[in-house]
């Protein structure tokens, strides 16, 4: 093989094109290489974030709705006694007035018996008084023998 002045002058033409490619084509290729790489390693970690971020919402909101539930069954759960409570109030009450009521029908029947039992005196005082004057055949003054009457009555 001949080196002749053509492959001599080639490598001296790619010596100069390398030198050349070297001080202004490769720096800012490899300044656009690493830009690039500096955005996608900053991509990564915005996307490692956001995923740790959304794991701790995720957590959070699960956590606050336990938190809700327990709430709500404690508040379910207050409800339930206070209605027990105002029933058995409302019972207790019911029982009062009933006993109330009971002990004024009561009273009632008793005064009414009461009068009762004084009308029939009264009358019965009166018949033995027509029939005392029937078999005495004389007037038996009620007013003068009151107290005979009143005793009379007291008996009966």
């Amino acid at each position: 093989m001949n080196i002749n002045l053509t492959i001599i002058g080639q490598a001296i033409a790619f010596f100069f094109f390398v030198l050349f490619c070297m001080k202004y084509v490769w720096p800012p290729l490899t300044a656009a290489l690493d830009e690039r790489k500096k955005k996608i390693a900053e991509g990564l970690d915005a996307a490692e974030r956001a995923e740790r971020d959304l794991r701790l919402a995720q957590e959070k909101a699960a956590d606050d709705m336990r938190a809700s539930k327990e709430e709500a069954a404690a508040i379910i759960e207050q409800a339930n006694k206070r209605a027990n409570q105002i029933v058995e109030e409302a019972k207790g009450q019911a029982r009062e007035e009933a006993n109330r009521v009971k002990a004024a029908a009561e009273a009632e029947v008793e005064q009414q018996v009461n009068q009762a039992k004084e009308a029939l005196r009264a009358q019965v005082a009166a018949l033995a008084i027509a029939g005392a004057e029937k078999i005495l055949e004389a007037a038996v003054d009620e007013k003068a023998h009151a107290q005979l009457v009143d005793k009379l009555a007291a008996e009966l």
